[in-house]
């Protein structure tokens, strides 16, 4: 498969590429404004969540598929050592899950998932196992992907308790409700799953990976393009603002993923479908929106049909990468101008640049061909 690199198109050269995106990379795990740290006796380590300050299974899932596209089987494993040590549930009525959001000290703040870290932890591993080769125990990367893959679809007959994806295949935000985050569909990480579990489940990945393609055109508004933080699964907004910490049927933090998504998705998976000319429409949609905003909303709060609202976006840098990212499937004027504006804008710095510098470092990898399928 060939790897459409964004930042040639911009004229960039293939050595300053690569340089930024190592560097990217460095900043990130052992710069002065990293934070990846390891335990003392080195054989665990953790992206810690600098506005919050705790490891959560995202970051370490993000840190995984980052550490696999980059090569870095240490940090890979380091990081897989303290999902499987300080994270895994082992008992109780969330068994086979990892807990959400862990002390870096190790302590559990929570003892309930987050469905998108079970589906970064599938696909890294899988990617780990075609990449490296599958070790032993913790680190037979393909089995332990294989046995994760099942228990997100049947924890219920395994261990009596929920499914993370629905019957319909649609998944959940967390496993106990029936509400859903746009920005964890991943169909094309499903298609993989499908050709990568035991073989009894690949036809439900398949269903699951038709199933997101088609909640992910009503999810993403048609005119803007965007999409909520949460939603109900028909894919209208989640309104719900009495818990998880207010609002979350607008477009804001959560919902930046959802574009990137979408245009990696085009990059892996659909070019050459109906379900890639609605990635590339919506794509163009979104980042027409953006361009034509004033310069003070730019970086803003939204409804999704583009109502701006009071306030600032708490993860602008991010904002700017997953506009970005969305380049890969938009062929629209403001395409190649987000990517120049992306890769003029540094990292974060601060307490809040743990989200924004993941997207960022992703952004990196999909624009210069380097987040592939391993």
């Amino acid at each position: 498969m060939t790897y459409r690199n964004l930042f040639l198109e911009i004229g960039k050269t293939p050595e300053e590429i690569q340089h930024r995106v190592n560097d990217t990379f460095d900043e990130i795990f052992y710069g002065v404004n990293k934070f990846y740290e390891t335990t003392e006796d080195g054989t665990m380590g953790y992206l810690v969540d600098t506005g919050n300050i705790d490891t959560r299974t995202e970051g370490i899932s993000y840190g995984m598929m980052m550490a696999v596209q980059m090569d870095k089987k240490k940090e890979f494993d380091q990081l897989w050592t303290w999902a499987m040590t300080n994270m895994y549930l082992d008992e109780g009525e969330n068994k086979g899950y990892f807990a959400w959001s862990v002390d870096p000290s190790g302590r559990k703040n929570a003892y309930g998932p987050a469905p998108d870290g079970e589906e970064f932890f599938a696909m890294a591993l899988i990617f780990a196992s075609h990449r490296w080769g599958d070790g032993e125990g913790i680190y037979n990367y393909s089995l332990k992907a294989k046995e994760l893959l099942k228990v997100v679809l049947h924890h219920e007959e395994m261990y009596g308790g929920h499914n993370m994806w629905n019957e319909d295949g649609l998944i959940k935000f967390v496993p106990g409700l029936e509400f859903t985050d746009p920005s964890y569909h991943l169909p094309h990480f499903y298609d993989l799953f499908a050709e990568n579990c035991f073989d009894e489940d690949k036809e439900l990945w398949k269903k699951c990976a038709a199933a997101s393609r088609e909640y992910l055109k009503k999810a993403c508004h048609p005119v803007t393009g965007l999409s909520p933080e949460y939603s109900y699964y028909d894919g209208k907004p989640y309104p719900d603002h009495e818990h998880f910490g207010g609002r979350h049927d607008w477009f804001y933090s959560d919902a930046y993923r959802t574009i990137a998504n979408i245009g990696l998705d085009y990059e892996w998976a659909d070019k050459d479908t109906e379900f890639g000319q609605w990635c590339k429409a919506t794509a163009n949609n979104l980042q027409a929106f953006f361009a034509n905003l004033p310069v003070e909303d730019s970086r803003g709060i939204y409804e999704i049909d583009g109502t701006i609202l009071e306030g600032k976006a708490l993860h602008p840098v991010g904002l700017t990468a997953t506009i970005a990212q969305a380049s890969l499937a938009a062929d629209g004027e403001y395409a190649l101008k987000a990517v120049e504006e992306f890769w003029n804008t540094p990292l974060r710095t601060g307490e809040r640049r743990y989200y924004d510098n993941c997207l960022y470092l992703f952004a990196m990898l999909a624009l210069s061909g380097n987040y592939r399928i391993w």
